[in-house]
């Protein structure tokens, strides 16, 4: 039901001859049923919902215009939830006849959102197309460039020890920091087939479940400004060392998810949660800790300094802030968030010292960076 033909009808059904902005529930309900409006069953018990928030058991018409388009706002948010109710208590783990894939979109949905209401939303509105392409297509195009580099050296693990690896455009390295695409490009290259291994399995197990549920725009920012911050925080504390690997942008995933699910605990209905949530955390500090180990104690000889480990770090920060503001705002305008702002403030100033830090500090502080390969 687009927005032009529901508004000719209620014109034309005169519900509000007063002009008022409010359209009584039951009027509105049955007019859904006797024109047999294509309306998702989630739709229509929010709009009940709506109406029970009312003083007087009204949907506002701008917030049924919101419905129909998708679009939920804070006030919405708020007004669901006193609403709710009105809401079927049935979850949708007891909803029968599921097809294979309408399964997979109901664990996505237990997965990643922790409110029930939120749930059945996502799960009645949720279209296959367009699918989740972002994080499919990072991972794929990481597994190409690591196939075609392990060819070429003949070397699967430890690649970065290869005198040719650094050579690579790709690679972030200090002595090409006026090459700016490497701040980004160097998620495509990784240390071994350990890394990648580990990078890619998160990207598909956490990054294709939250890019499905929050949508391509809002997953590919945040991925990318974790990838971005790794490098420039790399530039900052660790000014000798090169970057590689698309743990930034990693860290920046699951340390969201992780960060929602604690902070949402008693609503996340994914099962084993403890249990997954500590293998999580052992996995990333592992990964961390060989990050650090390759970093100070390489275990071949080298020309130069080995990858940094900041990236992961700087990573987990950019989740913690501006990943966490996204997943709790799950078909939310971000623009209408105060906190969203603060994020966006806080991350551009920290993008402009680290421009300033790269352009100038080297210099002054007489930094002594590996002779570029």
């Amino acid at each position: 039901m687009d927005r032009s033909s529901l508004l000719q009808l209620i014109q034309e059904q005169q519900l509000d001859p007063e002009n008022t902005g409010f359209i009584g529930a039951d009027t509105f309900t049955g007019l859904v049923h006797s024109h047999e409006l294509p309306l998702d069953p989630a739709k229509l018990d929010m709009l009940v919902a709506l109406a029970q928030s009312n003083e007087r058991g009204q949907i506002c018409y701008q917030e049924l215009v919101d419905l129909i388009s998708s679009k939920r706002s804070s006030s919405f948010k708020r007004a669901i939830a006193n609403g709710q109710r009105a809401l079927p208590r049935d979850g949708l783990l007891d909803e029968p006849g599921l097809g294979v894939y309408k399964r997979f979109v109901r664990y996505v949905a237990y997965e990643i959102l922790p409110r029930e209401v939120d749930r059945h939303w996502y799960f009645y509105r949720h279209r296959s197309c367009p699918p989740p392409v972002f994080m499919a297509s990072v991972t794929l195009a990481q597994i190409i460039v690591f196939l075609c580099y392990g060819a070429r050296f003949n070397k699967w693990v430890l690649q970065t020890y290869h005198p040719e690896y650094m050579k690579s455009p790709l690679v972030y390295h200090p002595g090409h920091r006026a090459r700016a695409w490497r701040f980004l490009t160097y998620m495509f290259m990784h240390v071994g087939l350990e890394q990648l291994g580990f990078n890619a399995l998160l990207q598909l197990m956490i990054g294709v479940p939250l890019e499905m549920v929050h949508g391509l725009l809002r997953i590919s920012l945040l991925y990318l400004a974790g990838v971005l911050a790794g490098s420039l925080t790399v530039s900052i504390t660790d000014m000798r060392a090169p970057v590689v690997g698309g743990s930034g942008g990693v860290y920046a995933l699951c340390s969201a998810h992780l960060a929602n699910v604690v902070m949402n605990w008693a609503g996340m209905r994914c099962p084993y949660k403890l249990l997954r949530m500590v293998l999580a955390l052992v996995c990333m500090s592992s990964e961390v800790g060989r990050a650090v180990w390759l970093r100070f104690s390489p275990p071949l000889p080298a020309s130069g300094p080995q990858p940094s480990f900041m990236a992961h770090l700087a990573g987990a920060v950019v989740g913690v802030s501006m990943g966490l503001t996204i997943l709790r705002s799950y078909e939310e305008r971000l623009r209408d968030q105060c906190g969203w702002w603060v994020v966006l403030l806080a991350y551009g100033t920290f993008l402009l010292f680290a421009i300033f830090w790269n352009v100038f500090a080297y210099d002054l502080l007489g930094a002594h960076v590996p002779p570029p390969p």
